[in-house]
């Protein structure tokens, strides 16, 4: 992981404990850079997570399913039908 200092300097512990937290609040998703910029007596933290392929679900029946193909005539046909909702 690359970390940016900046506005100023820090020691190695401290910038550990802002990996750590950072690491926690964001468990599970995969961190590629962190900048850490020094306001005063304040610090803001700005991440930058790995591109991670996203698959697209599909919600049918209260499960999911990753591809359409796994699921029957009639309901590929129910979403075909589907009215989408505008963004």
């Amino acid at each position: 992981m690359k970390i940016n200092v900046i506005n100023g300097t820090m020691n190695v512990h401290e910038m550990d404990k802002y990996v750590k937290y950072i690491s926690e609040k964001y468990r599970g998703r995969q961190i590629n850079a962190l900048d850490i910029i020094l306001d005063g007596e304040y610090v803001d933290l700005k991440v930058y997570f790995k591109d991670t392929d996203f698959q697209r679900a599909f919600r049918s029946a209260d499960y999911l399913v990753n591809n359409m193909d796994k699921l029957n005539d009639a309901k590929q046909q129910e979403f075909a039908d589907k009215q989408r909702h505008k963004a």
